[in-house]
């Protein structure tokens, strides 16, 4: 490919909308396109890096025994309404009528279709277990689409979606699929990845892992134990606080506060500490307007997940009336009336003498005692866990949060979407039974962004040869000079002949605005043609992380140049694990 007939622009300013280095140096190198909001269209770089993570995945879900099919992307409603989400989803799934009146959505994932597909294929025991995937364009409306192709609302992913007879079955091939996964990105070029547990969201199951790479743009908190490799979403990782060397039981005793509404107010005027002191956090059920308030230890936060989660329902911040029974910011366990859902967290179990509202205007408790003035109460895990908390595997102090970009997930969904379909199938025994699914995801776009925002330098993406948009690029240096340009056109074609995948310069312009082009687009091994090196017989052969550099005789250009690309994959290679 000569860089001449590259069809998209690179340019050195950035883009005013572009909030992390992906997304810049996307725009900029001529990857990818705004279209609209969240839409994007990939210029032919972009397009090569994408082919090639495919040809990845691929690969490694064939090894798994999973076989490509191919579903739509308009869906009939009546799919959705058979599982049941049609109206659970809410306005991330496009719905739209046909002509003729019929409801419509755009598959934002397709555990729908797959049932479809194969709920009478799957009709006896005699088919199991077996797997089907597909790549494909999906459709997610998105509230707000950032970061280039890192959350967008239309994209092509990666979904696979397997079916058992038993649960041992589904757990053995999660094993597989999850090391499948492990090889995807570490052939791509990050094995840095890691699997945490997840929170499974819309999709259901009991069981789910996100693949996530650990970066400082991520969107995502993940939460690590460097002491025993715990890992976990945010939204999945169980909270313990240290209440240990808490003040002994005191007697309860109701304080005048006035006009001390928050935690941090009143804790400030009373001269206690807020991790002995007791938060209510009020929230109203989205089903019904219901109340909910919340009791947590004072400096933490409430996982609205976790919420969501143990309520079974969504929640939004709470427009107190005066008729709810409600004090707001006097809010607290003892002689609370109201007629709402009361949940204890966690986090509270322990404290011997708590500070809490008095459901009265201007007025606290303090030396409350959860067991002696309240009684026996459930405590539940609905608590953001912080740096420095207890890690819920070895117990330690150890956990440490960091931030990454979701590239892939897997979930155990169990019967979730096959029951509601009525897929069933006859076992060896005559009897009817319900298969048991697992879905795994990996979005190809996002794992192409998340890689340059993990691989690049102040002047462009560092692409890892095995999904580099070209293997080597050639520079000439001087076409005006007939001796230069000759060499580097039959070196061209010598690389070509090799099947070597090759971008070449040969552009009439500064050397400058050539090597910035050449940074912008990232191609692992670079060959520079110049008539100061060639008078000795050499070109000059440099990587693109600047780990190499070296003049190397032209006649041998070809071979140096090989070996080097055999060099960088076998580098690749090394890390990653033995398939299971």
């Amino acid at each position: 490919m000569k860089l001449a007939n590259l069809v998209g622009l690179r340019f050195k300013e950035k883009p005013a909308d572009c909030v992390i280095d992906s997304h810049t140096f996307s725009v900029r190198g001529g990857y990818i396109k705004n279209v609209s909001n969240g839409i994007y269209s990939l210029y032919p770089p972009m397009k090569r890096v994408t082919a090639k993570i495919e040809a990845i995945i691929r690969d490694e879900m064939d090894a798994c025994d999973s076989q490509e099919v191919l579903f739509p992307v308009a869906l009939p409603g009546s799919l959705w309404e058979e599982s049941g989400r049609y109206e659970s989803v809410g306005k991330e799934l496009l719905r739209f009528e046909d002509r003729s009146g019929a409801k419509m959505v755009l598959g934002m994932t397709h555990e729908e279709a797959a049932v479809q597909l194969v709920r009478e294929y799957g009709s006896t025991y005699a088919k199991y277990p077996f797997s089907i995937y597909q790549i494909q364009t999906k459709f997610r409306d998105e509230a707000r689409p950032r970061a280039g192709l890192i959350r967008v609302r239309e994209f092509t992913m990666k979904d696979a979606y397997s079916f058992h007879t038993s649960q041992e079955d589904l757990e053995q091939y999660y094993a597989r699929m999850a090391n499948a996964y492990d090889r995807i990105f570490e052939r791509a070029g990050i094995p840095e990845v890691v699997s945490v547990k997840s929170d499974s969201g819309m999709i259901g199951g009991s069981v789910s892992h996100e693949y996530m790479l650990l970066v400082d743009a991520g969107e995502d908190s993940i939460v690590l134990c460097p002491e025993c490799g715990y890992s976990a979403n945010m939204e999945a990782a169980d909270t313990t606080a240290d209440n240990s060397g808490v003040s002994p039981m005191q007697d309860l005793e109701k304080v005048y506060t006035p006009h001390q509404k928050t935690i941090e107010d009143v804790c400030n005027y009373l001269n206690s500490r807020t991790e002995e002191s007791c938060k209510a956090v009020i929230y109203q059920k989205n089903s019904d307007d219901s109340y909910v308030i919340v009791f947590i230890r004072g400096d933490y936060e409430i996982n609205e997940t976790k919420l969501t989660n143990l309520l079974k329902d969504k929640v939004h911040p709470a427009e107190i009336s005066e008729d709810s029974g409600i004090v707001p910011g006097f809010c607290g366990p003892y002689n609370q009336h109201a007629n709402c859902t009361v949940i204890y967290d966690r986090t509270l179990e322990g404290i011997e003498s708590l500070c809490a509202g008095a459901n009265e205007p201007d007025y606290h408790y303090i030396g409350l005692n959860i067991k002696r003035d309240i009684g026996d109460v459930e405590y539940v895990d609905v608590a953001k866990i912080r740096t420095g908390d207890i890690c819920p595997c070895c117990g330690k102090k150890s956990i440490k949060i960091s931030r990454g970009i979701e590239v892939g997930n897997i979930f155990q969904l169990g019967t979730k979407y096959s029951k509601s379909m009525g897929m069933t199938y006859i076992d060896e025994n005559g009897g009817e039974q319900i298969p048991i699914m697992g879905c795994y995801g990996i979005g190809v776009g996002r794992l192409a962004a998340s890689v340059m925002e993990a691989k690049h330098d102040n002047y462009g993406p560092v692409w890892p040869i095995s999904i580099a948009p070209w293997q080597v690029h050639l520079c000439c240096m001087r076409v005006d000079d007939a001796e230069c340009k000759a060499a580097a056109d039959k070196l061209y074609a010598a690389l070509q002949a090799k099947g070597v995948e090759v971008l070449y310069d040969d552009r009439d312009i500064r050397a400058g605005a050539m090597f910035a082009d050449a940074d912008l687009l990232g191609v692992p091994v670079r060959v520079v043609v110049g008539p100061k090196n060639l008078k000795n017989g050499q070109v000059e052969m440099v990587t693109r992380d600047k780990r190499y550099s070296a003049l190397v005789d032209y006649d041998n250009a070809v071979a140096e140049v090989q070996a080097m690309i055999e060099k960088l994959f076998a580098e690749i290679n090394e890390n990653v694990k033995e398939r299971i």
